[in-house]
């Protein structure tokens, strides 16, 4: 959410960042709304004085005789209070305009974020690792012959229809040997506070981080209203939601291993094939809650450890800086991590990481109070994959494919998986 106050005070500089998103101006629309929304205040403001200091009168009136006085007095009273009745809902509905409006609008963009249109225009900032030559034509995760039948997409779109897959056997394993690892990871080394939430949120939960109304088309609803989370940036970011916090208990660090769901309304035909874009799917994710002042710097931690993740798991990866127009809606900076895929031969995001200054803080009505002072300040939140499971999972089977169709496993993940260290072209662990 958007402070009404900085609209006012610098509307030009407020447009100038939304160009910046490619939008047009609005500043003029939010100013003339919550013009008419404060001028029915004062205008019920004014009328309760009327009121009240009609109310004062009317005893003198009455214990002097004046009878006209006193009727005229109490019919005024009368006539404020329906007065005041009728301003006070029109400054509701004129308020109720100006939340609807702020709620759809994006972010604006840090500074230091780089002019663009689309990801075309991202700015690569840092890579690591080199892409293994294979010597040997790879296949994508879903073509392997070690996770033919772990893999079955058919049964699942019987059950639930397309972007649905079961897994089973060693690609199951896997894929619960590389959640745990890396939830594992971010609360022994990396100073993370694990946290397991409900999956199932109410709209203000939603609205908080973002995602209402916005992104509505994009979720599922149950039928008795509750949502369910597109990743545990909603419960892990709420979880300060309308709370003063002290000084010394930030920054705030959280992360969860949940099932993510979403509709994805906006993406079809894209990555219909395997593993890569799913309607249900597990995320490890990562919450900062910090000071103003370091959110930055929380920034890059949280995407370093992220990156140390892949780096552990001796997968490449390259780490870009989303222009002005590739940008998620919450977010003012954010460092798309991307994993090397042989079987696209490409880079793929598998991590997201933004920092969205004050603007959920303001949705959830979260602030903080520095020592000695009285007046609160809203905190700054971030949020982060740390990673996408399933993803992870497919960069690990795709990368370390072999040309007998066997998949050898990361080192790290040895002890996660009983001391294993492949799966066969069978698709045993082994």
């Amino acid at each position: 959410m958007h402070d009404i106050r900085l609209i006012r005070d610098n509307p030009n500089g407020f447009d100038a960042a939304l160009a910046r998103r490619g939008l047009a101006p609005l500043s003029s629309k939010i100013i003339e709304i919550d013009t008419l929304r404060r001028a029915k205040i004062t205008a019920a403001e004014t009328a309760l004085a009327d009121r009240n200091a009609a109310s004062k009168q009317i005893g003198a009136a009455k214990s002097q005789g004046l009878k006209d006085e006193f009727e005229r007095l109490r019919t005024l009273v009368a006539d404020k209070k329906n007065e005041i009745g009728i301003l006070e809902v029109q400054a509701k509905e004129e308020d109720e305009r100006l939340q609807a409006l702020l709620g759809t609008i994006p972010n604006l963009p840090h500074e230091e974020v780089p002019e663009g249109t689309n990801e075309d225009d991202n700015v690569e900032i840092h890579i690591w690792g080199t892409p293994v030559e294979l010597g040997f034509t790879p296949k994508e995760h879903y073509e392997l012959p070690a996770t033919k039948g772990g893999m079955d997409f058919e049964t699942a779109a019987k059950l639930s229809g397309s972007r649905f897959v079961i897994m089973s056997g060693a690609v199951a394993r896997l894929h619960r040997a590389l959640a745990q690892f890396m939830i594992d990871t971010h609360t022994t080394e990396n100073g993370l506070t694990e946290v397991n939430t409900p999956v199932l949120v109410r709209d203000e939960a939603m609205h908080g981080t973002g995602q209402l109304p916005k992104f509505a088309e994009d979720s599922y609803q149950t039928t008795n209203g509750w949502w369910l989370i597109p990743t545990s940036e909603v419960t892990l970011t709420n979880l300060v939601s309308d709370q003063i916090l002290d000084e010394e208990s930030l920054p705030r660090r959280y992360t969860a291993h949940s099932l993510c769901f979403r509709s994805e309304a906006g993406s079809a035909g894209r990555d219909t094939s395997g593993m890569l874009r799913q309607h249900q799917f597990e995320k490890v994710e990562m919450v900062s809650v910090t000071k103003p002042e370091d959110s930055l710097a929380e920034l890059d931690r949280m995407t370093d450890c992220a990156q140390k993740i892949l780096e552990k798991l001796e997968l490449p990866y390259r780490t870009v800086v989303l222009c002005t127009g590739d940008m998620g809606f919450g977010a003012r900076k954010t460092h798309d991590i991307e994993v090397w895929l042989p079987g696209q031969s490409a880079y793929r995001e598998i991590s997201s990481c933004s920092v969205c200054g004050d603007f959920q803080a303001r949705r959830m009505n979260t602030r903080f109070k520095r020592a000695g002072e009285k007046k609160p300040e809203f905190v700054h939140t971030l949020n982060g994959s740390g990673l996408a499971v399933g993803r992870c999972l497919i960069a690990v089977l795709e990368n370390g494919q072999q040309e007998d169709g066997s998949v050898s496993l990361p080192k790290i993940l040895h002890p996660w998986l009983g001391g294993k260290t492949h799966i066969t072209a069978e698709g045993k662990m082994a």
